[in-house]
């Protein structure tokens, strides 16, 4: 079983792209050109993004279509039970019908097999090169800790420098603890507060922690990390997220 050790929210303003849905490899009309050339332009598109160093919310979508694709193969109660998912919307007399003749039809699985199979060949590739973007945009990365460290430190401020980027940009983070029966989840929420331009006042992490200190008194033992990295990256796309994921593995470590 896949141990995932922490989750993170991604909150990302995107640009208008061309998506995939879900079950897109078994909506209609199931054939396989058109899904190919439907694959493709989805993946030309994050080919664009991973070229300008965009890593999300691209990366996480996907996996999360490979996974679909391998869930669906393996598991033949998954397919059928995506038939009338999908259908939903119809009347279930129809639904009914529709999906015996999709399943009982020779032909139309073997048509969907074959685009399962080349879209996990095209995807699986995407994936690895995301993979890398992330490893050498993380590779980056420093964390380091501002102050004293408070006894619960789930609750602070992050502080982001990013590259030759003039300004320091502050989150007030959260970090929530899930737990199911197998496993235990970090998830992190980060609402941005401002901007510290540098300046002979705020050169230094201590004074700009010292300032929030005094301008926000909700937190007057606020833990404060910063994350800081030595190439500039897209903020909302890229090195966001993997902060937030650098300052989820910091927190775990202490608990």
């Amino acid at each position: 079983m896949m141990l995932i050790l922490c989750i993170f929210t991604i909150c990302i303003k995107e640009v208008t792209m061309r998506t995939l849905n879900a079950n897109w490899f078994i909506e209609v009309p199931i054939d396989f050109e058109h899904k190919q050339y439907q694959l493709l332009a989805y993946l030309q598109q994050i080919n664009a993004h991973f070229n300008k160093t965009r890593l999300y919310p691209n990366l996480n979508d996907l996996i999360f279509h490979y996974n679909n694709l391998k869930k669906f193969k393996q598991d033949k109660t998954t397919l059928e039970a995506g038939f009338p998912v999908r259908l939903s919307s119809i009347d279930m007399a129809a639904v009914k019908i529709t999906y015996e003749k999709i399943v009982n039809d020779d032909t139309m699985m073997q048509e969907i097999g074959q685009i399962i199979s080349y879209a996990a060949s095209k995807i699986k590739p995407a994936i690895k090169e995301g993979q890398e973007i992330h490893d050498f945009v993380e590779s980056h990365l420093v964390i380091s800790e501002v102050g004293m460290r408070p006894l619960y430190p789930n609750n602070g401020y992050l502080l982001l420098r990013n590259g030759d980027e003039k300004g320091i940009r502050v989150y007030e983070y959260q970090v929530t603890l899930f737990e199911s029966q197998h496993e235990k989840y970090r998830g992190i929420h980060t609402t941005y507060l401002t901007k510290y331009e540098r300046h002979f006042i705020y050169n230094t992490p201590e004074a700009i922690r010292k300032d929030l200190i005094h301008t926000r008194r909700e937190l007057p033992n606020p833990a404060v990390y910063q994350v800081e990295s030595d190439i500039t990256f897209p903020v909302e796309n890229t090195l966001l997220p993997l902060a937030k994921k650098t300052l989820v593995k910091t927190i775990s470590a202490l608990n």
